[in-house]
């Protein structure tokens, strides 16, 4: 997330997907290692590093354990 920062924790996430279910699940395990894949989403206050506004925002993250929290991206402004 270029120019952009999350501020605080990440509210009401959830697993969507796991495993086989991620269609990038090659290329993480190629660039990060890990088992145990899981792409997920919540709600977070993201920091706009240009203005220093900050806005409410859908977040999409891959996770694995060992890994934590990879390819972090905005996918809607709330």
């Amino acid at each position: 997330m270029d120019g952009l920062e999350i501020v605080g924790e990440i509210r009401q996430a959830e697993t969507f997907a796991e495993g086989r279910g991620i269609r990038e699940l090659t290329r993480l395990v190629d660039a990060y290692g890990g088992k145990n894949w899981r792409k997920r989403k919540g709600i977070a206050n993201v920091r706009v590093l240009a203005t220093g506004e900050i806005f409410p925002a859908e977040v999409h993250w891959y996770e694995a354990h060992g890994v934590g929290k990879v390819d972090l991206k905005v996918k809607e402004w709330l």
